[in-house]
């Protein structure tokens, strides 16, 4: 995917996150991947579950947005998309798996996590990568879903 694309769906999150996480209370906007050139998904989640009807408030919120996209909303699922500094504090101690603007994958423990930068240690050797440098992330669920 080409780095244009990482930075639309920077831009998409930056205008997307504050006006649904402002108007819904206790959701929370975890990423805004492109899927295509007119389809996008924004990850959502809430203490009590995401149900149809959240997908649909926030589809609702993002009504502007649909002349130009395709909006799919969606659920963490068991791969949970980490982006922001507190999405990777919250999973401290997971397997994580990252990709980095200049394509370098990672598969490995998230150890540490700041405002800045993460830390994955990848079989025993740690690798502290800066979170404006990582594109995707993903939490890996316990169970081993790839």
């Amino acid at each position: 995917m080409a780095t244009g694309t990482y930075d639309r769906e920077r831009e998409l999150t930056a205008a997307i996150t504050p006006a649904v996480e402002s108007t819904l209370p206790r959701v929370e906007v975890l990423a805004v991947e492109i899927l295509s050139p007119s389809r996008f998904c924004v990850y959502v989640d809430h203490p009590d579950g995401v149900d149809f009807a959240l997908c649909e408030r926030v589809t609702r919120l993002l009504d502007d947005y649909r002349s130009d996209w395709t909006i799919d909303v969606s659920s963490p699922g068991p791969q949970r998309p980490v982006r922001r500094p507190q999405h990777f504090r919250r999973a401290i101690g997971g397997t994580v798996k990252l990709k980095t603007a200049d394509a370098k994958r990672l598969r490995g423990t998230l150890v540490a996590a700041d405002d800045h930068a993460v830390t994955v240690s990848v079989d025993g050797t740690a690798h502290q990568i800066p979170v404006d440098q990582i594109v995707r992330g993903n939490v890996i669920d316990e169970d081993g879903v790839q």
